[in-house]
């Protein structure tokens, strides 16, 4: 039986762990072919095996979003392999530090906002070809809820994540009339993850719902027929 996302390439960043793992399993796991990409190879390497034993297909790409022209290197090996980018899964980022505003480290707020916001903007640019020549391109891209719900000491990681929901839809806005390119944005809520753990660290995360709830959704949502501008929280 031919599984439904068979035939389609999907790239997902932060893929080492956690949501992104899972959701590079769930999109292998229905037939594409997932890129990973993380800082870390070995941990790339571990989900690569998970996926190759069950039957799915990956390639990985160690690197660091950050990083100097590594999203457009990125960009020109994916597209001297295949043609077209069907999935783009935009899960990389940081927390950052729970600080007040006026205690901020500016060192770690530029950070925090160059891989949630710029690197964004740099993957979206580089790989926009490749999304075009899709006939069915998708981009999600992973939120929280203090984008939208301004919460104390939270500013620096829900400000970036804010300003990139505006990035993400912008562009969806852009390609809208263009280019049969839908974007969506998810909010995981709260999930057993480590960024979790950190910001939460007296949680208990048998408490929680595992990454795998995030990464069967997103799955999921690859297949329905949802409008650009879509947006949902993940509860369970």
């Amino acid at each position: 039986m031919t599984k439904p996302l068979a035939d389609q390439i999907a790239l997902v960043t932060g893929a080492s762990r956690g949501i992104g793992a899972a959701t590079a399993t769930a999109l292998a796991a229905q037939g594409a072919h997932v890129i990973l990409t993380a800082r870390t190879a070995g941990a790339l390497e571990e989900v690569e095996d998970a996926i190759h034993q069950v039957g799915g297909s990956a390639t990985i790409a160690p690197l660091d979003l950050v990083e100097g022209d590594s999203v457009a290197r990125l960009a020109e090996a994916i597209s001297g392999r295949w043609k077209a980018l069907d999935m783009l899964v935009l899960n990389a980022g940081t927390l950052g530090e729970l600080a007040a505003v006026n205690a901020y480290d500016p060192k770690m707020l530029a950070h925090t906002y160059t891989l949630n916001v710029s690197a964004q903007a740099a993957l979206l640019g580089s790989f926009d070809a490749m999304l075009r020549k899709s006939n069915n391109a998708r981009v999600v891209g992973l939120t929280s809820s203090v984008a939208r719900k301004p919460r104390a000491y939270w500013g620096m990681y829900g400000g970036s994540k804010a300003a990139f929901e505006n990035l993400l839809l912008s562009y969806g806005e852009e390609v809208r009339n263009l280019a049969p390119i839908r974007v969506a944005i998810i909010d995981p809520g709260a999930t057993r993850t480590k960024m979790r753990a950190r910001a939460f660290p007296g949680e208990d995360p048998e408490t929680l719902k595992t990454p795998d709830v995030v990464g069967e959704r997103i799955a999921t949502l690859m297949n329905e027929d949802f409008a650009t501008g879509h947006f949902e929280r993940i509860e369970g």
